[in-house]
Parts: structure tokens; C-alpha cells; sequence
């Protein structure tokens, strides 16, 4: 699975342009090959040169459709819309993205519940 990462900066700027979320979430959403999202308020940054806010992320099976999906009509007019909201003030990345469930992760670290 892979992931489009948007970490937005703090500014005034995004404070009186997050009127315009809903219609970004309305073309996000639009995108094809989207799998799901999920979108995080900061609300206690504690390390980074850059003073984010909101973390969004967009979820596709691979990096050919999340691609695909960015190159989409939908995908570029939410880039532009974007760009506006946060007057450039976003980073936006491409990432590989595993999870794993707590009971997984526990039976690795205790040899007696591994099966034999």
C-alpha cells in the first residue's frame, strides 16, 4: 500500500482559507483509485524545524495509481486548490505504508506464544 502524505504549515494564511477544506475533500475524494483517507488535527507538535497543523493521507494499493490518481483531473485541480489554501505552505510526499495489529507485534516479542 501506499500513501500521499500532506503536512500543513500553521499560518494565518490557512487559518482564513480552511473554508475551502470541503470542497478540497469533495476532489480528493473524487480521485479514482483512492482506497481511503484519513485526516489528523496537530494538537501538540513536539519536534520539527516546521510548525505543522494538519496532516492529511490518502491511501491507494500502489504507487502507479496513487500516481495516477495525482495526474487525474480530479487530483490536479485539488494540487492547485491546495496550493491556494496554504499559499505554499505544505509538504506533500509519496510513502510505502505497512500496518500491523498490536496482537502481531506482541507475538514477536514473546517466544511463548510463537507456534511451533
Amino acid at each position: 500500500m501506499h500513501k500521499l502524505v500532506i503536512l500543513i504549515q500553521s499560518s494565518d494564511y490557512w487559518a482564513a482559507r480552511q473554508a475551502d477544506w470541503p470542497e478540497f475533500l469533495h476532489l480528493v475524494e473524487a480521485m479514482p483509485n483512492l482506497r481511503r483517507e484519513a485526516a489528523s488535527h496537530v494538537e501538540q507538535l513536539l519536534y520539527s524545524e516546521q510548525a505543522y497543523i494538519q496532516m492529511h493521507e490518502l491511501f491507494f494499493d500502489s504507487l502507479a495509481d496513487a500516481e495516477q490518481a495525482l495526474a487525474s483531473p480530479q487530483g490536479k485541480a485539488a494540487g492547485r486548490l491546495l496550493q491556494k489554501m496554504t499559499n505554499g505552505k505544505v509538504t506533500l510526499f509519496l510513502a510505502t505504508h505497512q500496518e500491523d495489529e498490536l496482537a502481531n507485534i506482541q507475538k514477536s516479542r514473546n517466544p511463548e506464544s510463537r507456534e511451533t
